[in-house]
């Protein structure tokens, strides 16, 4: 057993390595590209926010609560919810992206439909 948990501990590094060093990839890709600076700013608002909440449950009054929260089946509750999350966002941005050409479409057509509705002026 002993081996099979160094083989996985060691997965776990390298993955974790290569993720990291692919998030830097993409991030010198955008920061070559020039459209960064807005975006940056709420990436690193978002992980101070992350840490923020990190440093505060992580103290050990949390860390019992945590445990024993942790045997409970509270978990598969927070998964659920959480895809559902995933879905409905997935779902959102889908309805918005399709949402805005049908308009745009709409829209030229009232548009043609007002223009052959007005007199011909020579």
């Amino acid at each position: 057993m002993q081996f099979r948990a160094a083989i996985a501990i060691i997965v776990n590094f390298l993955l974790i390595a290569a993720l990291t060093a692919y998030g830097f990839r993409l991030f010198a890709d955008y920061h070559a590209k020039g459209r960064w600076a807005k975006n940056v700013t709420s990436l690193l608002a978002g992980v101070g926010l992350m840490l923020l909440a990190a440093a505060l449950l992580l103290t050990p009054a949390n860390a019992v609560v945590l445990t024993q929260i942790a045997h409970t089946k509270i978990s598969r509750i927070l998964l659920w919810a959480s895809n559902t999350l995933l879905l409905a966002a997935i779902a959102a941005f889908g309805l918005i992206t399709y949402s805005r050409p049908l308009r745009l479409w709409h829209e030229r057509k009232i548009e043609s439909d007002l223009q052959s509705e007005l007199p011909k002026i020579p």
